[in-house]
């Protein structure tokens, strides 16, 4: 039996080369997300998994405070072959370790595995229960960028093809930013948004902490689409390994009226494209038979695009504490219930 030893790295040359390797792994895993947690003042544990001296796997862990009790979450990991399974061993005690070194209540993982009887079947028989709240999403969709820009408009939705070919009619300007105060806009117009749509929005420091870290490494952009001079909608989107990630987006009361956010969306997916990626991901979609979802609408307007659905796992939970458990898990079904998600 291959001996598999575990330490804990901290040569971000070391992390990078191994994950930048891995095609199913994105952002999440990153270094930087690591690094943009670190910043919000949380404590990270960065495992790696060495089989024979060699690097087989890592698992970037993130140490969440909360009033009912921290626990930790692993997101979009951990990055293993999920059929070796002495990894699979030594991923369950790894994260068991974590839990109680922290006396953490449990422990939530949502790995980039499809969701399909194998992924399910394996995370059951290792102890997890499905969470009953998510922690990134879980029903996406993806576009493949290998194709040329001709067949990426050509397989777009009808109304979707006229909206971004509209745009270009209007004179309406798409300009980009890397510039970390750019976020300050972003965010006010991320309130705005809020308010009109109803759901709870992100802090600026949240934002704010995550775009410095991504942008200053070339792999975040702040995407504005004007139409005289006035602003019409922003997105924020993330570019790493194969992956770009059309992370957040907001938009104003006039961006209604034009169609800025296409053509943002359609320049976001060319610039993906000219970086080498392969698959451009909208991030998070509601199902098609849930019309009465809160975020239909937005669905409808990613999927125009034509992409494929894809649904990760949903987000498994390793119970720590039970009783403490038990308490977040009604809270938590009951918060889900009421957000409609």
């Amino acid at each position: 039996m291959v001996r598999i030893k575990v330490e804990n790295i901290t040569e971000k040359k070391t992390w990078e080369e191994f994950v930048l390797n891995k095609n199913e792994a994105n952002f999440l895993q990153s270094w930087y997300w690591g690094e943009f947690h670190k910043a919000l003042g949380k404590t990270i544990i960065r495992s790696g998994f060495f089989e024979d001296n060699k690097l087989a796997g890592v698992m970037l862990s993130v140490v969440e405070p909360a009033k009912r009790g921290k626990y930790v979450t692993v997101p979009g990991g951990p990055i293993i072959d999920w059929k070796n399974k002495n990894l699979i061993s030594v991923f369950l005690n790894e994260t068991k370790r974590i839990a109680k070194e922290y006396n953490c209540v449990f422990v939530r993982v949502r790995p980039q595995l499809r969701s399909d009887d194998f992924s399910k079947k394996l995370f059951k028989n290792l102890g997890f229960i499905k969470a009953p709240m998510h922690l990134h999403a879980e029903l996406t969709s993806q576009l493949n960028l290998t194709k040329s820009e001709e067949e990426l408009i050509a397989q777009m939705r009808k109304a979707t093809r006229y909206e971004v070919r509209k745009a270009m009619k209007e004179g309406i300007q798409v300009s980009i930013s890397t510039n970390e105060n750019e976020i300050k806009k972003f965010y006010d117009l991320q309130i705005e948004t809020a308010k009109r749509q109803k759901f709870v929005p992100f802090s600026y420091k949240f934002l704010y902490e995550q775009f410095k870290t991504f942008a200053e490494n070339n792999n975040a952009l702040i995407y504005s689409a004007t139409f005289n001079k006035k602003l019409l909608a922003q997105a924020f989107v993330i570019f790493y390994n194969k992956e770009a990630v059309y992370h957040y987006g907001a938009s104003t009361d006039e961006g209604r009226h034009h169609p800025g956010a296409y053509l943002i969306q359609w320049e976001a997916i060319k610039e993906a494209k000219r970086r080498g990626m392969t698959r451009y991901n909208f991030w998070g979609v509601a199902p098609e038979n849930k019309r009465d979802h809160r975020f239909s609408g937005l669905s409808l307007f990613k999927r125009g695009f034509g992409g494929e659905d894809f649904e990760y796992l949903s987000a498994q939970d390793l119970i720590i504490n039970y009783p403490k458990y038990l308490i977040n898990y009604v809270i938590e079904s009951i918060r889900k219930k009421a957000r409609n998600v």
